[in-house]
């Protein structure tokens, strides 16, 4: 049981459902849906969730959604070549930068040569909570979480967060948590990237 639950969390699933696994690793994923029912009705759900998604944004996609999505996929891609999973600590109005240099300090842990206005890269996963460490060139646009929390510890350059009508202006080694239901915005106040550990936590 354990196995299965590793290979549903590896992000080959939501690879498959995407379309971008080759011919022999969609007929591993296929195997293993016909041999175990929590495989295929995991990909049931993900593709549910995706049909959703799809209807409920027919306008252009939010700015944050590609880096993200983008970021998924690396992720996933890690985690089948062998990448050890890890889980960094849950932010919270204590928590310090040194809490995250394992991660933090690694060698891919780099923005992309071709970095415009957001890039990000998933440190860790669990299905309550993704870590991850996201670069911000500028801004980062208006957004409403309602179903999970979203929270920042800043790591590097600074930055004006919008809650609402209240503004946050944030150095390294400030935490900021946005409630649910609230309009929240970002825009970067230094020169060089605002570099930040962001966490979305389920509510």
């Amino acid at each position: 049981m354990n196995d299965i639950r590793k290979y549903i969390e590896s992000g080959i699933l939501e690879m498959y459902v995407l379309g971008i696994l080759d011919e022999k690793e969609c007929a591993e994923v296929e195997k293993m849906a016909a041999s175990h029912a929590e495989v295929k009705a995991e990909i049931d759900t993900i593709t549910n969730t995706l049909q959703q998604f799809a209807s409920q944004n027919t306008e252009a996609p939010h700015p944050a959604i590609k880096p993200l999505l983008m970021a998924t996929i690396d992720f996933s891609e890690r985690m089948l070549a062998g990448e050890e999973p890890t889980f960094p600590p849950v932010l919270n109005e204590h928590s310090k930068i040194s809490d995250y240099e394992q991660w933090i300090n690694r060698e891919d842990m780099v923005i992309s040569d071709d970095f415009q206005d957001m890039f990000a890269k998933i440190i860790g996963f669990t299905p309550e909570v993704t870590s991850a460490i996201v670069w911000i060139s500028s801004i980062a646009p208006h957004e409403v979480h309602d179903d999970e929390y979203e929270k920042f510890l800043i790591i590097e350059g600074t930055c004006d967060i919008t809650i609402g009508d209240t503004v946050h202006s944030l150095v390294p080694g400030d935490y900021l948590s946005i409630p649910l239901h609230v309009g929240h915005h970002v825009k970067v106040t230094s020169t060089q990237p605002c570099k930040v550990i962001l966490q979305r936590v389920a509510a």
